[in-house]
């Protein structure tokens, strides 16, 4: 963090900030962070809790301060209660062999609220849903489970190569 700037990690649950390295909310305040939003307090309150600036991203701060940003929180999906993070699940579906990038993602589910869905780019046209499944079942414990498998040619991405979650999740159909 640079100087003069306090930084922190907060429980998403809770809201209580969280000592040593937890994961939680990285969260921020100092002269040099924004005071709120021009004529919004509304959109001020929401982004604001007992002065520490909610940045919306998730990670975790190592014994030397070191702040390593691991997903973002709009992003994560929750299973049953279970907070579950798509970089975790792309980490591990992206050493599957065959695999050329892929992209996870929460989708409504009668059972658990939200379940894992992930998008695949195959780099080998031999895989299929059954290989990424095996791989998931051996690395990854139940309820971060993709529960869907979809293969695309193509991930939707910034002008800068950053996948677009968002438009991914949305996209009710596979491409």
């Amino acid at each position: 963090p640079y100087p003069h700037v306090d930084v922190a990690l907060r429980d998403a649950e809770s809201g209580e900030l969280l000592e040593g390295e937890a994961e939680g909310e990285l969260v921020v305040r100092g002269a040099n962070v924004f005071a709120g939003y021009w004529r919004n307090p509304e959109a001020t309150a929401a982004v604001f809790a007992d002065g520490w600036l909610l940045t919306g991203d998730v990670g975790h701060m190592d014994e030397k301060g070191f702040v390593f940003i691991t997903d973002r929180k709009k992003d994560m999906i929750l299973v049953s209660g279970f907070n579950v993070y798509p970089n975790e699940i792309e980490g591990v579906v992206a050493g599957c062999p065959g695999v050329l990038e892929c992209a996870s993602v929460g989708v409504p589910d009668d059972k658990s609220g939200e379940a894992v869905k992930i998008v695949v780019v195959k780099k080998d046209p031999n895989l299929t849903k059954e290989i990424i499944m095996a791989f998931c079942k051996e690395r990854l414990t139940g309820y971060k489970m993709p529960r869907q498998v979809e293969f695309w040619s193509e991930l939707p991405k910034t002008n800068v190569g950053k996948v677009l979650r968002r438009t991914v999740r949305d996209t009710p159909v596979a491409k």
